[in-house]
């Protein structure tokens, strides 16, 4: 197939409908409003509903309930836009729901500029909402990579009946790229993959041998019973952290003398940044986290070969994944951070001129 010149925000919207999704609820939010709009065009084509949801807060309510219904569903927002999604997000994870949640991030705190940003990374990886639970937390770098996240956020959801969230951000979202689709999924293949969650969601009011009226609920009154569903919920996390880690590692060698840690966007420029410097004979290699939740620590701590004496940590924001590359460091070398906020981004020159001063 071909490859088609998409700006992000659109890229994920397509490939999500090809994925099998055919319910999207959502609330206008710059810089992410062309994903809203592609779905109101589409959806409809495809036998699908779209619903401009009357906020934030409505619109995720709506997907607790398609996801309760065994639906391949799935929302977007910027940054305070999925604050306000929080509680309903929380809710899902509770109940153990499968959805899809899009953030492309703009600056903040507060409502902040629409300019892109990295600073959600908290949010998406501490728990934004309340209570003990966890998101599945995808960072895509590349427009491509956006549109593949779709279809695998899809999967994992439904696979993990857990919500899954794509970080991305308000440069990714509005740069145009190449893209090559996959497939499309066929109408009897989206209600084949309907079929295959019977065994929990909600039926139709009818009766019959497959047929059985399950409770899809996040109250449990009797705190010995929520201890136990808690506790199940993280045999499930573990799960998770067991199979589902994924990183890539740029320039890894055993001549490195630096180890960049940088995810999304931001990755993106620190390689520009490295390829320099590898012409000019300097090793310096990249680790890019791409689930941040589960994270991948042990890539972090396996790239650290001897030669390596400083860890350089770059984000669009003040040091949110810093902790996290601390924990996978484990102190055997010092780590250092530099990042920019307000939704400025740092060029490849400013990375080579910071990593220099490590040599």
């Amino acid at each position: 197939m071909s490859k088609v010149l998409m700006k992000g925000n659109e890229a994920v919207a397509e490939a999500a409908i090809r994925a099998g999704c055919r319910l999207y609820f959502a609330y206008p939010i710059t810089p992410q409003s062309e994903l809203i709009e592609y779905m109101a065009k589409m959806m409809p084509k495809v036998g699908g509903t779209f619903i401009q949801a009357e906020s934030e807060v409505a619109a995720i309510n709506m997907v607790y309930g398609a996801a309760g219904a065994g639906k391949r569903v799935m929302t977007s927002s910027s940054s305070p836009g999925i604050s306000l999604k929080m509680e309903g997000i929380s809710y899902c994870a509770g109940a153990q729901l499968p959805a899809v949640i899009v953030n492309v991030q703009r600056g903040g705190p507060g409502l902040g500029d629409i300019q892109p940003a990295q600073a959600d990374y908290f949010q998406a990886t501490k728990g934004g909402g309340h209570g003990d639970y966890r998101l599945i937390v995808l960072a895509p770098s590349t427009v491509q990579e956006f549109a593949d996240m779709a279809a695998d956020a899809l999967d994992l959801a439904y696979k993990y009946r857990n919500p899954v969230m794509i970080l991305s951000d308000g440069m990714l979202g509005q740069m145009m790229e190449p893209v090559e689709f996959r497939p499309a999924k066929t109408e009897e293949e989206v209600q084949e993959l309907a079929k295959q969650h019977e065994n929990w969601c909600i039926c139709p009011n009818e009766d019959g041998v497959n047929r059985h009226h399950h409770e899809i609920n996040s109250l449990e009154i009797d705190p010995l019973v929520l201890e136990k569903h808690v506790n199940n919920l993280f045999v499930k996390y573990a799960e998770i952290e067991q199979h589902e880690v994924r990183c890539e590692e740029y320039n890894i060698n055993g001549d490195n003398e630096i180890l960049c840690v940088a995810f999304g966007t931001a990755s993106r420029i620190v390689k520009s940044a490295i390829n320099d410097l590898k012409t000019e004979g300097k090793s310096v290699g990249l680790i890019r986290p791409i689930t941040l939740w589960p994270y991948p620590y042990e890539c972090v701590a396996r790239a650290l070969h001897k030669n390596v004496r400083q860890v350089y940590v770059f984000e669009l924001n003040k040091g949110q994944m810093l902790d996290d590359v601390k924990i996978a460091v484990a102190g055997r070398c010092d780590v250092k951070f530099w990042g920019k906020v307000g939704g400025i981004i740092f060029t490849p020159g400013e990375i080579k001129e910071k990593l220099l001063e490590c040599f």
